[in-house]
């Protein structure tokens, strides 16, 4: 099995709000990874005593141990536990059913001897490549489909979209939300490699469009998961002095994490 991982704030001032990790059972058989995007919050701040790091970096540890631990237990299960267990080291300080409370992306991925169980929440995506090279792209797309008028404001947002009906839907302290995933299974001789990616780092595809997700996996499989991310860095640079400029953020926290699967 060869695994790969890198992730870099978009702005080196700035900690970096994502969080990747790639666990591996002592017994040898399968693993998992996670991957966070935590939700940057506006300036006015989210109710919360804690910063978006302090949260990806509870809620990823919770993710990374119960993935690995509890094999039989669903993955939205085991988000809707994680979710409770980080709600509950600071539900006394904090408000948090503030719209803006600390919240992140999520993908997970576990692996079995027999299957792939996948679990993606909010715009971060998996690319699953099959043993023929075909390349799927397993992705939350409700975000995607809400017209531009719809996320004109923060305020907009919170009050009409933010984890609810018709809108979007991110990991945050209710553990209820696990169950608006998307999650699902593929036996395991389908799948050779994997890769997951925040939004700042599938820039190269959705941003950008240099290419599409088979090529993306191709030129992380090839080059590394640092040689995306370089990229992505290259082009947001040249993009700086475009006018108008893209809508965003101008740098983003980009995560890659690759996992190429022994052969069966």
């Amino acid at each position: 099995m060869r695994t790969e991982l890198v992730s870099e704030p978009g702005d080196p001032g700035r900690p970096n709000e994502d969080f990747a990790s790639v666990g591996l059972p002592a017994s040898g058989q399968g693993g998992s990874l996670v991957v966070l995007d935590g939700v940057t919050p506006p300036g006015d701040g989210g109710g919360c005593l804690h910063s978006v790091p302090w949260f990806t970096a509870r809620l990823g540890g919770a993710l990374t141990e119960l993935t690995v631990s509890l094999q039989d237990v669903p993955l939205a299960e085991l988000l809707s536990r994680a979710l409770a267990r980080t709600a509950g080291s600071h539900a006394t300080t904090c408000d948090l059913s503030h719209p803006r409370t600390p919240q992140a992306t999520v993908v997970l991925a576990r692996w079995s001897p027999a299957s792939l169980e996948y679990l993606v929440l909010s715009d971060s995506a998996l690319l699953v490549e099959a043993p023929d090279g075909t390349v799927t792209a397993l992705r939350d797309d409700r975000l995607d489909r809400l017209p531009r008028s719809a996320l004109a404001s923060h305020a907009l947002v919170d009050t009409t979209l933010r984890n609810k009906e018709g809108g979007f839907f991110t990991a945050a302290a209710d553990p209820s939300v696990a169950s608006r995933a998307v999650t699902g299974s593929l036996p395991r001789g389908e799948v050779r490699a994997l890769a997951a990616l925040t939004d700042g780092a599938a820039r190269w595809v959705e941003r950008f469009h240099e290419g599409g997700w088979a090529e993306c996996l191709t030129l992380i499989r090839k080059e590394g998961p640092r040689a995306l991310v370089d990229r992505v860095r290259t082009l947001e640079r040249a993009d700086a002095g475009r006018v108008p400029r893209r809508p965003g953020k101008a740098h983003d926290d980009a995560t890659v994490v690759y996992v190429e699967l022994s052969p069966r």
